[in-house]
């Protein structure tokens, strides 16, 4: 069966990136793409690279042109798309990669973004360890009609912490996240601190001290993993490069654990995982190593002069970070198979 599909937003760079992957899958087709601003325009005009959809029309974002399709991602600012959603008959499938339905507290949300809380869809993070490690979230996307797709940040973050707060050999508390972001994370409208005038040849931090919005959502994230309460502090830091997160990650080695432990620990949770992979001992990622794939890798040392866990991941934010991670998410709930349409081990399908 072939699967028709709109993209919500699909001027942008996660719409540019869902039409490159929905290209290399054999059972979606693109029907219809809408914007904003560049309604009228062409995606070869905007995603010259896209040959194959190159003569596709952007038009309106509205309930008829949305209509009729079986697959809609939403690929719009946060709290657009929410009323977009609100149009869409509750037997298509609707993908949504913002930030609207990720979080399940609308305290959280009211904190961290402000005005109503649109609710809470399944979280599309198939690799997520739930019920203190008792479970996957790919359990519960077989079926769905609505699914929230994680940031990348929070991807990146979720999926190299998660094993060993669920195994117990790392603390909960007193953990410690700095990422080095690439520019495209922040979105396709113009910036004047992502002008080349000012990346190039500098770094920055942003969201510093706590305020960060994928903040409550990873620590949802960390609590469902571990079973209890998780307080993280975490620093994106922009640099000069167009995709990509590397997530330098230190927690407390809990007491009585060993390097042994701590290893086994992401070793056993990743052993039939198609797309996070734990580097032997002594190796760590690259950002270059995961573009344009749906790979996370993971590197892990104990710093045994400090009573820390190191681990670092590595994640194409634009891939595993967002539009990957909706197409996993949509095999998924499709029941399809959950490698179709993805890369592997940096190996087109």
């Amino acid at each position: 069966m072939v699967y028709s599909v709109a993209i919500a937003g699909a001027s942008g760079y996660v719409g540019g990136e869902l039409l490159r992957m929905i290209a290399q899958h054999p059972q979606l087709e693109v029907k219809t793409v809408t914007a904003n601003s560049n309604v009228g325009q062409t995606v070869g005009s905007l995603h010259p690279h896209l040959r194959e959809f190159a003569h596709l029309e952007f038009v309106d974002t509205n309930a008829q042109n949305l209509a009729g399709h079986d697959v809609v991602f939403l690929a719009m600012p946060h709290t657009k798309s929410a009323e977009v959603a609100a149009l869409l008959s509750p037997e298509t499938l609707v993908l949504d990669c913002g930030a609207d339905f990720r979080l399940e507290e609308p305290t959280a949300w009211d904190k961290f973004y402000g005005g109503p809380h649109a609710g809470h869809w399944t979280y599309g993070m198939p690799e997520l360890i739930t019920e203190a490690g008792r479970g996957l979230q790919r359990e519960h996307l077989a079926g769905v009609k609505r699914v929230a797709v994680p940031g990348c940040n929070a991807t990146a973050i979720t999926l190299a912490l998660a094993p060993g707060m669920a195994a117990e050999v790392i603390e909960t508390h007193d953990i410690v996240s700095v990422l080095q972001v690439g520019t495209s994370g922040a979105g396709r409208t113009l910036k004047a601190n992502l002008l080349a005038s000012e990346i190039m040849g500098s770094a920055s931090a942003y969201g510093v001290g706590g305020v960060h919005r994928h903040t409550p959502e990873l620590e949802q994230n960390l609590r469902k993993a571990s079973g209890k309460a998780v307080q993280i502090n975490f620093t994106p830091v922009l640099v000069p490069m167009s995709r990509g997160i590397l997530a330098v990650n230190t927690a407390k080695l809990a007491a009585g654990k060993t390097a042994i432990d701590v290893r086994k620990a992401w070793e056993t949770a990743y052993a039939n995982e198609p797309f996070v992979h734990v580097l032997p001992e002594g190796e760590f990622p690259a950002t270059s190593s995961v573009l344009g794939v749906n790979t996370c890798l993971i590197g892990i040392a104990v710093d045994e002069h400090a009573g820390r866990v190191v681990i670092v991941s590595a994640i194409d934010n634009m891939v595993k970070g967002t539009a990957g991670a909706a197409i996993q998410s949509l095999n998924l709930a499709l029941g399809l198979p959950e490698q179709s349409g993805l890369a592997v081990n940096g190996v087109a399908p």
